[in-house]
């Protein structure tokens, strides 16, 4: 099995972008070239970006330990970045060349102002993310949609707090929950993505990504592409076991304080069959006294990496 990249690097990026863009959506024209594989090659998206070919093998090597500003915007343009790969291509540059030693974050708690607003969007299903996707908070619709088969209080407990990404690769509720399961993972695994280049150096992080490159396949297949999405607006067409088919749009709040931190909502539009199946689903919940918000505190990753 081949070592497994459970860290940000610039060099595996650029490898993976170059690989998924043609000669021809690059500007280049091909005179009866025959090519082993349909990316660009290296010395291609050199003169594209207008560096040397030596210096781009030195950073997709991991062997250069800077980058410039209008290096990195060179290579995005040739690449054809969107605004968040452009950012993540920062992201990863900023920490070249450096190693700190690995430092074992302190374990999350919910930022007080998600966790209020939480409190006050008893309507709309919700939960309070933190940095590696684990469920800080969730009121009851929340944990109704997302999590009805795990127990309500489990992010109040440091061995069973859920970890949505570790849930849509690993559990087979939630595997059946979204319609269009692949799509979920494709949004789950940019996300990481993303989140990784920001901090490289989490242990906690990379841990939950080995234990996912391991026990999914997929997830190791999607991890290895290297692709970034971000996450603020999806829809997604779920298969509740309770209420059936319904559409919800999911939006992400960020914590100003604690920008690790999100809300994330869940929605349809009033007067349709998914806003009613939305209000049946919380009809059922008060029929549950036992569903409560979960009390935000420390915790850990249910099912994949612990924050101990």
């Amino acid at each position: 099995m081949t070592e497994i990249d459970t860290t940000g690097s610039l060099g595996a990026f650029l490898q993976a972008s170059r690989a998924r863009i043609t000669p021809e959506e690059a500007g280049l024209t091909l005179y009866g070239d025959r090519r082993r594989v349909p990316g660009l090659r290296r010395e291609e998206l050199a003169m594209l970006s207008g560096v040397s070919v030596s210096y781009l093998t030195r950073l997709e090597q991991g062997h250069s330990r800077s980058a410039s500003r209008q290096v990195l915007d060179a290579l995005a343009s040739a690449l054809h970045l969107n605004d968040a790969e452009r950012q993540h291509l920062r992201r990863l540059a900023e920490h070249l060349g450096r190693r700190p030693a690995p430092k074992r974050p302190a374990p999350e708690v919910a930022d007080p102002a998600l966790a209020e607003l939480l409190r006050s969007v008893g309507d709309v299903p919700a939960l309070v993310l933190g940095r590696r996707s684990d469920v800080l908070a969730w009121n009851p619709l929340g944990h109704a949609l997302l999590g009805g088969h795990l127990d309500d209080d489990a992010p109040a407990t440091p061995a069973t707090r859920p970890n949505m990404a570790a849930q849509v690769f690993l559990d087979a509720h939630s595997r059946e929950l979204y319609t269009d399961w692949r799509a979920k993972c494709r949004a789950v695994v940019g996300n990481l993505r993303l989140v990784v280049g920001n901090h490289p150096d989490d242990p906690v992080l990379a841990s939950l990504i080995g234990t996912l490159s391991i026990t999914s396949p997929e997830f190791a297949s999607l991890w290895a592409d290297h692709r970034v999405q971000a996450c603020a607006t999806a829809v997604y067409t779920l298969h509740h076991p309770l209420v059936g088919d319904l559409t919800v749009t999911q939006q992400t709040l960020r914590s100003v304080d604690h920008p690790d931190q999100t809300l994330v909502t869940h929605t349809a539009p009033t007067g349709s069959t998914s806003a009613e199946a939305l209000t049946l689903l919380a009809q059922i919940v008060g029929d549950h006294p036992a569903h409560r918000p979960a009390a935000p505190s420390g915790r850990t990753v249910h099912g994949a990496a612990r924050d101990v």
